[in-house]
């Protein structure tokens, strides 16, 4: 086949999977058909147009094509520069991977079989994405606090205004905690933790003083504030798809006289692969965790000097 017809045939194939793609982000379904599939076959197409001379070509091919799409993702305001960002280090590998089976292709029944697969996954994925239930995952913070838990409780319920951000990540716009305040007290009050985007809204359920207090979580706010060269984009993924459920605080007095400060987050996410985005949504909840303890730490061992 020559190049120019290789060239026509790569330009619609590109066009397809980018309607494909476009479809799947307006539909909301975040999973492997998007992040695995699709940059697997988006690399395999690259490398078949440009037909680079070596393995490596290929593999190049297929990454810098990737990279493209995720840029028009961009440019067309169809997600922010932090999810593609996140994405980029799964999203990449495939589409070099789906360049060296098309490389293989050329010359051995291999590299054949491994192409043909990557078209006949399509199916199986979207219907996976479509039907699979998120997943509950727990996020577990601990800190140590030279305070009692009767001084470290009262900074827990309710807590003043936190410093701002120095995190490089809260200004590229991940949601971080403001400050939280308590209506009531007991079980069936309400805790509400303000964001940068909005409140989390707290029922207690057990309310052990000093040492336990959990709520469930009946409101979330978005997750974070995506960057892009537009005003404003409001991706599917901002909203339903990173969903705390419940969380709480356990203290527990140490011999010394101070205290063991524990907080938990149960969470769900519907993006897949699960453990993929896991380590993602796990690293950034320990950093708001963090923030938080850090906080009440402070806070608490302030008021134990008075």
């Amino acid at each position: 086949m020559d190049r120019l017809l290789r060239a026509v045939v790569g330009l619609l194939l590109v066009i397809t999977l980018a309607g494909c793609g476009v479809a799947l982000l307006k539909a909301g379904t975040y999973g492997w058909t998007i992040f695995l599939l699709l940059p697997g076959v988006l690399g395999a197409t690259a490398s078949w147009v440009v037909r680079p001379p070596t393995v490596t070509g290929a593999a190049t091919a297929g990454a810098v094509a990737v990279m493209a799409a995720a840029c028009l993702l961009l440019l067309l305001g169809l997600d922010g520069l932090l999810c593609i960002a996140m994405a980029l280090p799964l999203t990449m590998p495939l589409g070099a991977l789906g360049g060296c089976l098309v490389y293989l292709a050329e010359s051995s029944q291999y590299g054949t079989r491994g192409v043909t697969m990557l078209l006949i996954l399509s199916p199986a994925t979207v219907l996976y994405d479509a039907k699979a239930p998120p997943r509950v995952f727990e996020v577990r913070t601990t800190i140590t606090v030279a305070a009692t838990p009767e001084q470290v409780w009262k900074k827990v319920v309710s807590f003043s205004d936190l410093p701002e951000p120095r995190e490089w990540f809260f200004h590229a716009g991940l949601a971080y905690p403001k400050r939280a305040h308590i209506d009531g007290s007991g079980p069936g009050a309400v805790r509400y933790c303000e964001f940068s985007t909005g409140p989390f809204v707290e029922p207690i359920e057990v309310w052990d003083e000093p040492r336990l207090l959990r709520f469930r979580v009946t409101e979330n706010p978005a997750p974070m504030e995506e960057w892009s060269p537009y005003s404003k984009v409001h991706p599917k993924h901002l909203h339903g798809y990173l969903v705390s459920e419940r969380g709480q605080f356990r203290l527990t007095p140490l011999a010394n006289g101070h205290t063991l400060l524990e907080g938990s987050t149960w969470y769900r996410h519907g993006l897949w692969p699960a453990e993929y985005w896991r380590w993602w949504s796990d690293a950034i909840i320990h950093r708001i965790h963090w923030r938080v303890l850090e906080h009440v730490r402070m806070l608490a061992e302030n008021a134990s000097k008075h």
